[in-house]
C-alpha cells in the first residue's frame, strides 16, 4: 500500500512539474541585488532614463537663476541634439529631452494625444511664468496677488513665489515625479503593451538579442523602468536611495514613516524579482511584480503631497514663506496623482478632473494667502481616502 502510494505521489509530482512548466508559474527566487549577465557581461542598461534625470534636474535648479530666459529654460525642457543647453556636456551630446517624455505613456496618453499635449503645456507655462512674472520681481517683497520673494522666518530661505504664493520650481519639481518618472514606469515601460510588444514574448523566449546589444527588448524595457528610479544612484544593482530629487529622494522620505517602512524594500525586491523573471521566461510572476511596484509608487506623491499640506498649517499665520513653501510641494504632488496607476487596472487612483479640482481649491481667490486650514484638511482626507492610509499616518513622515 506504501508503495502505491509513493508511485501515486511521485506521478502527481511529474504532472504538477509539467503542469508549472506549461502555465509558466515555476517560483523563482528574488535576486539580492539587480544584477543580470550574459556570457559574463551585464545585460542592464537605462542610460536614457539617467540622461533624463540629469536634464530633469538642472532644467529645476535653473529656474532658481534669475538671469536665465524663457528660451534658455525652453530649451532645456525642449533640448535639441549638440545644442548647448546643459553645464553638463554630455547631456547636450544626447539626443534625448525631458519634454518628449512628459504625458507619453503607451498606456495612458497613446490615445489621448490632447490630454498629453495640455499637460506638456503645463510645464511649459510654469517655466514661461516664472521669467515673466516672478523673475521681474526678484527683490520685491511678495504681497498678496502680487510675485516677489519671501523670507522663511529666523533668517531662513529665501522663496521666490507668483502672486498666489505659488513656488513654480516646486510645481515643476514635484510635476514631473509624476508626468515623467510615474508614468514612464507605471504606464509604459512596466505595460505589457511595451513589455510584449511586436515579437518580444518570442524573442525573449529565444534569446534574440536587440541589434548590437546584449538584452533582449523585453529585459530592456523592464531596465527603462528601473533605471527612471535608480538611474542616479551609485551603484544602481544596490541602490541606497535619496539620490537625486526625484522619485528616488521621495520613496526614501516615505520608507522612513513606520507607517510605510516596508515600501522601499518592495519596491525593489518587485523589480528584482520580475526581470529574474524575465529571465526565466515567465511572465506571470513579471506582471505580479509590476502591479506590486504601480501600488507602491502610486503610494508616493499621494502621502507626500498629503504631508506638506499639513505641515503648511503650522505656518500659514506666522511665518508664510515656509507655509507657502510646503504648500507648493503639495500642489507638485498632487498634481502627479493623476499619473498614479491602480493595480490590475489601467486607472489612476485619482483622475485628471479630481486633481484639477483640488488644484483649483488651493489656487481659489489668492491662492495660498486666501487657504484655510478646512480646505487643506477636506483636501488632505479626500487624498488619503484613495489610497486606503489617514491624513493623521502621512502627516508623521519626517
Amino acid at each position: 500500500m506504501k508503495k502505491i502510494l509513493s508511485l501515486i505521489a511521485v506521478a502527481t509530482a511529474l504532472i504538477t512539474s509539467c503542469s508549472n512548466d506549461d502555465d509558466n508559474s515555476n517560483p523563482i527566487e528574488t535576486p539580492s541585488t539587480y544584477v543580470f549577465t550574459r556570457s559574463n557581461t551585464s545585460t542592464v542598461n537605462f542610460e536614457g532614463q539617467t540622461t533624463r534625470i540629469q536634464m530633469a534636474d538642472e532644467l529645476v535648479n535653473a529656474l532658481k537663476d534669475n538671469t536665465k530666459t524663457d528660451v534658455a529654460l525652453q530649451a532645456m525642457f525642449a533640448h535639441a541634439q549638440n545644442d548647448n543647453d546643459f553645464a553638463n556636456t554630455t547631456l547636450n551630446a544626447s539626443d534625448k529631452n525631458v519634454r518628449s517624455k512628459v504625458a507619453a505613456s503607451t498606456d495612458y496618453f497613446s490615445a489621448n494625444t490632447t490630454v498629453s499635449n495640455a499637460i506638456k503645456a503645463d510645464f511649459e507655462g510654469w517655466i514661461t511664468s516664472q521669467v515673466t512674472n516672478v523673475f521681474p520681481n526678484w527683490n520685491t517683497v511678495a504681497t498678496a496677488g502680487n510675485a516677489g520673494q519671501l523670507q522663511q522666518a529666523g533668517g531662513g530661505t529665501i522663496r521666490y513665489i507668483n502672486g498666489k504664493g505659488l513656488e513654480y520650481n516646486q510645481a515643476l519639481a514635484k510635476g514631473l515625479i509624476g508626468a515623467l518618472m510615474m508614468d514612464q514606469i507605471l504606464n509604459n515601460y512596466l505595460s505589457p503593451a511595451v513589455l510584449d510588444a511586436g515579437s518580444n514574448i518570442a524573442d525573449n523566449n529565444n534569446g534574440v538579442l536587440e541589434t548590437g546589444k546584449n538584452y533582449t527588448s523585453m529585459e530592456h524595457k523592464w531596465d527603462e523602468a528601473y533605471g527612471y528610479l535608480y538611474g542616479s544612484e551609485a551603484n544602481p544593482a544596490e541602490p541606497v536611495l535619496d539620490a537625486d530629487q526625484f522619485l528616488s529622494e521621495y520613496i526614501d522620505r516615505v520608507s522612513a514613516d513606520s507607517d510605510f517602512s516596508a515600501l522601499a524594500d518592495d519596491i525593489f525586491n518587485a523589480f528584482k524579482l520580475g526581470r529574474a523573471a524575465i529571465v526565466a521566461k515567465n511572465y506571470t510572476i513579471r506582471d505580479q511584480q509590476a502591479e506590486i511596484i504601480r501600488e507602491n509608487i502610486s503610494k508616493i506623491p499621494a502621502v507626500r503631497g498629503v504631508f506638506y499640506l499639513q505641515v503648511s498649517k503650522a505656518n500659514l499665520e506666522t511665518n508664510k514663506a515656509s507655509a507657502f513653501h510646503a504648500l507648493s510641494e503639495a500642489y507638485g504632488f498632487i498634481y502627479s496623482l493623476q499619473f498614479t496607476r491602480k493595480p490590475n487596472s489601467i486607472e489612476p487612483y485619482v483622475t485628471k478632473a479630481e486633481v484639477d479640482g483640488y488644484l483649483a481649491q488651493l489656487m481659489a481667490g489668492n491662492g495660498f494667502w486666501d487657504i484655510t486650514e478646512t480646505t487643506i484638511d477636506n483636501i488632505s482626507n479626500a487624498i488619503a481616502a484613495k489610497f486606503g492610509f489617514t491624513t493623521a499616518q502621512a502627516a508623521t513622515v519626517e
